[in-house]
């Protein structure tokens, strides 16, 4: 008779006083662009009886609003690159129909500015506004900045008092261009020519409104033998003295079908990140006064599915998401907060339709499974990023060497201890024990784990597979013992004193 293998046993140590830095909520935005049914016919979709006035969908814009939506970034994407923000403003029948060259549609310009800056403020989220150095001029640039934010009396004012605003909205956020680095993007430069480009726009833009922060385009294209740390490099050594944050964009997927190595993307991220704090550091050493510059990864998601050279028209990027999919953003996440000093914002791509966690049909939405984990992290994750101890079983990988099976990361706020992990083994739960090291559990604990019958289950209308259950256990004095179910996401919950 063959001996049974022990079962798998891990365990988390958590200290109060281990801090990472703060969690900043802005690492839970998202996205919309000109892309598909991102925009037009899925948060914005004037001939449909889901919608309100304005043309919102009320069911989007609710679904939007229980993801707790932090910061919303518009209008692209690869659509900025060659969007001219007057197009749209004023009464939207003037507004002039254009060619859209990135995506391969014809732009009606009736969500333009004043639009996004209302729907923000339904969703009660922030907008980031990314500004077009892809076609568009410095002047262009300077001009929306003054249109949106300036008090001042000037043409620019004027004419936003014309279309309906008397007050400036006051835009905190905005991007230097999208995806400079990628050939594929309309006004495409090299880190030189962007460097040197980026900062005339960054120095007009600061000029009439010193409070904004701005958002460099970092690396998006990390394929074989492009020198995307060197990108970074020079893009820093230019706009090093004007920008606030720099951006990156990661998708990962699983078009080999291997669960495992599929499970261990976050930890490309995680050496993106290290490797981009260095560059950023090194940027800044020399530079007087002394200044902060931080990641914001304002595109990552799960991507592979929908893509390609065929890609191009209206119902376009429609990713179907499973729960593999979910898990993978629940690690994703993880990473954010783990770097909490260096990432303060991030925005999953996209809201809506276009490999989104929300899918519409004329009838209504369903929530797709990366929907949960973005959710519970964004209404629970607070406060102060914890540096956790993990001893946890792992796997051979051909990246990576050893993959943990336990992916986690801790939050603390006012006395409340929100621990998030992914268990990434497809067919054995694994038992941990949760030791605090300062602190004892006060009260039940709150369990919220989204999981499904396999890791290929998906949602669909009217078909909930993958979904949050809550349930709660009992906790007592300094270690809690929990068992995490296989393919999982679970997030505990507890007081601590």
């Amino acid at each position: 008779m063959r001996a049974q293998p022990a079962p798998l046993h891990a365990r988390v140590k958590v200290d109060t006083e281990r801090v990472i830095g703060d969690i900043d909520s802005k690492i839970y935005g998202n996205f919309i662009e000109h892309l598909g049914r991102c925009i037009e016919g899925g948060v914005f979709d004037e001939k449909s009886p889901l919608s309100d006035p304005n043309g919102f969908r009320q069911d989007v814009l609710a679904a939007a609003k229980d993801l707790n939506v932090s910061v919303l970034r518009w209008p692209g994407g690869n659509f900025s690159s060659n969007y001219h923000w007057m197009d749209g403003i004023g009464p939207r029948d003037n507004r002039p129909p254009r060619l859209e060259m990135a995506w391969g549609t014809v732009e009606s310009n009736r969500f333009g500015t004043h639009e996004f800056m209302k729907y923000v403020e339904m969703v009660g989220a922030e907008p980031y506004v990314c500004a077009n150095l892809g076609t568009g001029t410095w002047t262009e640039a300077q001009q929306w900045v003054e249109y949106c934010n300036s008090p001042q009396d000037t043409a620019m004012t004027r004419l936003r008092k014309q279309n309906g605003r008397s007050d400036p909205w006051k835009i905190t956020y905005w991007g230097l261009g999208n995806e400079m680095d990628g050939p594929w993007q309309m006004g495409h430069r090299t880190a030189d020519d962007y460097g040197k480009f980026a900062l005339e726009a960054a120095k007009l833009m600061k000029l009439t409104d010193p409070g904004i922060k701005l958002i460099a385009a970092g690396s998006s294209n990390f394929n074989n033998g492009i020198d995307w740390i060197g990108w970074n490099r020079t893009v820093l050594e230019y706009l090093k003295p004007q920008i606030d944050y720099l951006s990156l964009h990661l998708y990962v997927g699983n078009a080999a079908n291997d669960y495992g190595d599929f499970l261990a993307s976050s930890m490309t991220l995680d050496e993106r990140i290290k490797t981009t704090e260095g560059v950023i550091n090194a940027a800044l050493a020399n530079l007087t006064p002394q200044r902060k510059i931080y990641i914001a990864w304002d595109e990552w998601n799960v991507w592979y599915r929908a893509r390609g050279p065929e890609q191009r028209g209206r119902n376009i990027l429609e990713e179907r998401y499973n729960l593999e999919d979910a898990l993978v953003v629940a690690t994703l996440l993880n990473s954010f907060v783990n770097h909490a000093h260096i990432i303060k914002m991030a925005n999953m791509a996209q809201l809506v339709n276009v490999i989104a966690p929300i899918f519409t049909s004329d009838q209504g939405i369903f929530l797709q499974t990366i929907y949960y984990p973005l959710q519970l992290f964004a209404s629970n994750s607070k406060g102060k990023a914890l540096e956790l101890f993990v001893d946890t079983p792992t796997y051979p990988n051909r990246r990576f060497g050893q993959v943990s099976y336990l992916d986690a990361s801790a939050a603390w706020d006012s006395g409340t201890l929100v621990l998030n992990v992914v268990n990434r083994h497809q067919t054995e739960s694994i038992a941990a024990d949760l030791e605090l090291e300062d602190k004892q559990f006060s009260g039940p604990v709150e369990i919220s784990e989204v999981n499904g019958p396999d890791v290929k289950s998906r949602n669909d209308f009217g078909a909930t597979t993958v979904k949050t259950v809550k349930r709660s256990a009992k906790a007592e004095g300094r270690k809690f013992t929990y068992s995490f179910p296989p393919h999982s996401y679970s997030m505990l919950k507890a007081r601590l004193v």
